[in-house]
């Protein structure tokens, strides 16, 4: 799962995936606006067949949490 999301972060932020680790900040680390934000949330969304509540989207902070979340959905 890191993996897929590694690829899809990297594809938003200007950071290559492999510098992408679970305690990587969504927001301080990704350096993305909110529009960006957006459309990776639904880019990842799509990869991994999911629907996040955006109140629950809004909350996270790590990539980690991201995972969990997904986990939490699948």
């Amino acid at each position: 799962m890191l993996e897929k999301l590694q690829k899809i972060i990297s594809e938003y932020a200007d950071i290559p995936a492999d510098q992408i680790t679970e305690e990587t900040n969504i927001r301080t680390d990704l350096g993305l606006n909110s529009l960006e934000l957006v459309n990776m949330a639904v880019a990842i969304e799509d990869e991994f067949g999911v629907e996040i509540p955006d109140r629950e989207a809004l909350g996270l902070e790590t990539v980690g949490d991201v995972m969990a979340v997904i986990e939490k959905y699948l």
